[in-house]
């Protein structure tokens, strides 16, 4: 994953509640799972864009609905598998 993260243009969103992120985060932006669509203008100007969350399930929603969007459709989406749970274990 680190990379992904060093790729000029790459954006790490972390898709976790606020308190999670605030807790323990790997840095990027905190854009909470139920934030995704309203905030999805925010994203275009990155590529790839890398989501994560604890266990892999949110970001793995995410990362299907970006596709879904017509204006990420042709970004590099990536998503955690696992989650953060995996990764730093």
């Amino acid at each position: 994953m680190e990379t992904l993260r060093q790729q000029p243009n790459a954006l790490l969103i972390d898709v976790r509640d606020e308190w999670e992120f605030e807790e323990f985060n790997l840095g990027g932006i905190n854009v909470p799972l139920n934030d995704i669509r309203a905030r999805k203008a925010e994203f275009t100007p990155f590529d790839p864009l890398i989501v994560i969350c604890t266990n892999g399930v949110r970001s793995r929603i995410a990362a299907k609905d970006f596709l879904r969007q017509p204006e990420l459709q042709s970004k590099t989406i990536y998503h955690l598998h696992g989650g953060l749970v995996e990764d730093v274990s």
